[in-house]
């Protein structure tokens, strides 16, 4: 059997009775759009952070969308991020109608380098958007500082980073707003699509409730500016609801997989993850990195294993991106990172056994090298 990257079947396995409860629960209650589900997961949501809001919204990219607007983000504006990140990331500034400006890259983290923000910043930069990449937070309290001293709103983007804390603090409570996705692969996953925003400011959260509403304060009537129909789904929100009692235990998991990795691992030549100071990592993805990548992963082809590349292409790179203006070049580590990171199978159900697996193809492959 081939062992890929992720695979939700052995955490379903174990937790399929509260699974169908879940979905019974819901259609049972007479309310199948916005109703308790929803209600309960944004509070229970916002109170694991600490926070006084959760706005559910029906995916990742419009958490960041919809968040941005609801902060006030719009045409003419720019946003400082990454290009080593997941394509939604920029495809949601974009859809704002503010311009995505990059910096590069930490060559041993491949998170922002935050010391590179402040000369990017122009007249028109409005928000500094950090991507708490592979399960690990941006270095917040110098950005905090550019933020403060430029006026500038911080949004984070959480969706690789559920219960990620940056000395001591939760991701997702460190900037004005924050957004979070519930992809299957994520570390709080759902069974289909689903997003949140968080928030402690109250015109934000009633910018939200708006926005992912079609603009609507009240049935029918659409006030200001019109918004889109992006609601959580009931059924997703009570799934979700009972996940997150689980996602503690969901950290520590992957925590435990990233250990045997790490010390099956540690005398080959791969670049295993390097932890920035006061980090506490939940390993959304387990990224190696070795010069010959793609000759790695071809040889792990003979032992039944198939690996992702989170992320093959820089952003700035894509056809999709050229208007941005970024050259080949413009972001050297972003762009050499690129060619060599690989993931590793990573979930907390995985077993011992697959692990073992991985471990051992991957130490032969080295050896062969």
């Amino acid at each position: 059997m081939t062992t890929h990257v992720w695979d939700y079947l052995p955490e379903y396995e174990n937790e399929r009775a509260d699974i169908h409860d879940a979905v019974e629960t819901v259609l049972r209650s007479g309310q199948l759009v916005l109703g308790r589900s929803v209600r309960g997961f944004e509070e229970e949501f916002a109170a694991y952070h600490g926070l006084r809001h959760g706005v559910g919204v029906d995916n990742g990219t419009n958490a960041i969308k919809l968040g941005l607007q609801a902060c006030g983000i719009g045409p003419g504006d720019e946003v400082i991020t990454v290009s080593n990140t997941a394509a939604p990331t920029v495809v949601a500034i974009d859809g704002t109608g503010a311009t995505p400006v990059f910096v590069d890259v930490d060559p041993e983290t491949y998170l922002m380098r935050v010391d590179q923000v402040e000369a990017a910043i122009t007249p028109r930069t409005r928000a500094l958007l950090p991507v708490h990449l592979y399960g690990q937070c941006v270095d917040m309290a110098p950005l905090k500082a550019l933020a403060e001293r430029h006026g500038l709103v911080i949004f984070e983007d959480c969706a690789q980073a559920h219960g990620a804390r940056h000395h001591g603090r939760l991701a997702g409570t460190m900037g004005t707003a924050a957004a979070f996705s519930f992809y299957p692969t994520k570390v709080l996953g759902a069974y289909g699509d689903g997003g949140a925003t968080l928030t402690d400011d109250d015109e934000v959260e009633r910018n939200l409730r708006r926005l992912r509403y079609y603009g609507m304060e009240e049935r029918y009537y659409v006030v200001r500016t019109p918004g889109h129909n992006s609601r959580l789904d009931e059924l997703q929100a009570e799934i979700l609801r009972r996940k997150l009692t689980r996602l503690d235990a969901y950290v520590e998991g992957r925590r435990e997989v990233a250990r045997r990795y790490a010390e099956g691992l540690a005398d080959t030549d791969l670049v295993l993850p390097a932890l920035a100071p006061g980090n506490d990592h939940v390993h959304y993805v387990y990224v190696v990195r070795h010069p010959r990548r793609d000759a790695v992963i071809e040889a792990l082809k003979a032992y039944d294993i198939s690996l992702n590349i989170s992320y093959p292409w820089p952003i700035h790179t894509m056809s999709g991106f050229a208007h941005l203006g970024y050259a080949r070049g413009a972001l050297p580590v972003t762009e050499r990172v690129a060619d060599e990171i690989f993931s590793l199978p990573m979930y907390p159900a995985l077993s011992t056994g697959v692990q073992d697996k991985v471990i051992g193809a991957l130490r032969d492959v080295m050896a062969a090298l």
